[in-house]
């Protein structure tokens, strides 16, 4: 007996959405695991983390406000009620403290430590999302989640231990740098969770990405040296790459992903992001990749990777 269009188009469809989801979520965890390779890469030219930051922020503000104005015009045309200008300016600077600083933090330490020792410790801010959690937002803590914790961070020490092996003082100050840059970037996150609810994911992420944006453009012209007059072509076209291929396209991707999986299979994927960093430092940087490397970096993945899924198990209030 045949089967007809009718029959198997839903079936299809549906298993086509889960596949699409896959591919969108592992492509834009892969995708922001180029920003530490392009950051990287740039710093060959000009090391100067303020003027990247700020560069890459003009890159991607005219996105981002557009985004953000488009969703306040549909707010505004759905007859929904539009955020308080108090609203506003609170989301703001939960953006400016949040991923301003985190961003900041994040681009100096690269500086400082390779590309796969600042994803490797990036990742871990799960973990402070539920140390903060439970110390300033009355979350709990569970059996599992500190097993999670543990693991991870002996993971941290262990690579954290080769890389002062070679280095000490640069990989100890990048290390904290970065460990800044996670500690800013949980916090963000929960506070942000209150926002979204009022606002809306779109409109609350335009709104405190384009004061984040703002504030770097300000730090770079009050604090860089760096003009623009020396930039080269190779640098332009990097931070560039910074901005769209790890910064805008992907946050789309994982936003589309995240609509046809779900949160729980998006958490869960965004787990190949160290791998992709480490194999792209490894043949774009020339970085060592040691086996005292890979047993960090497996007690990590494996640590978070816990958390995560015990994370979405729990039932949430």
């Amino acid at each position: 007996m045949a089967i007809t269009a009718s029959q198997e188009t839903p079936q299809n469809s549906g298993q086509g959405r889960i596949l699409a989801g896959y591919i969108l979520a592992g492509g834009g965890a892969a995708l922001f695991s180029t920003k530490a390779i392009f950051i990287k890469l740039a710093y060959m030219d000009v090391v100067d983390a303020p003027l990247l930051l700020a560069l890459r922020m003009i890159f991607s503000l005219p996105f981002f406000a557009a985004i953000g104005a488009v969703a306040f015009i549909r707010m505004k045309a759905q007859g929904k009620p539009t955020p308080s200008r108090s609203l506003f300016l609170r989301a703001a600077l939960t953006g400016f403290i949040g991923y301003y600083l985190a961003a900041l933090l994040d681009f100096e330490g690269l500086v400082y430590i390779t590309a796969q020792l600042e994803r490797l410790v990036l990742f871990t801010y799960p973990i402070f999302v539920m140390l903060l959690g439970w110390a300033f937002f009355g979350a709990r803590l569970t059996r599992v989640g500190l097993l999670a914790a543990f693991i991870t961070y002996m993971g941290l020490v262990v690579v954290f231990n080769g890389g002062i092996t070679t280095d000490a003082w640069n990989t100890t100050v990048g290390t904290i740098l970065v460990l800044g840059a996670a500690l800013t970037f949980a916090l963000y996150q929960l506070l942000a969770k209150g926002f979204i609810g009022l606002m809306g994911s779109t409109l609350f992420t335009s709104v405190a990405m384009s004061t984040a944006a703002l504030g770097s453009i300000i730090h770079w012209y009050l604090f860089s040296a760096a003009g623009l007059s020396h930039l080269s072509a190779r640098y332009l076209l990097l931070v560039a790459g910074t901005a769209i291929f790890a910064t805008i396209v992907p946050s789309f991707m994982i936003n589309a992903g995240l609509a046809r999986i779900g949160a729980q299979s998006t958490a869960m994927i965004s787990t190949i992001s160290p791998l992709v960093t480490i194999y792209l430092a490894v043949i774009f940087l020339g970085e060592q990749f040691t086996w005292i490397d890979a047993l960090g970096t497996a007690l990590i993945i494996g640590g978070i990777g816990l958390y995560s899924w015990h994370d979405v198990k729990r039932p949430k209030a």
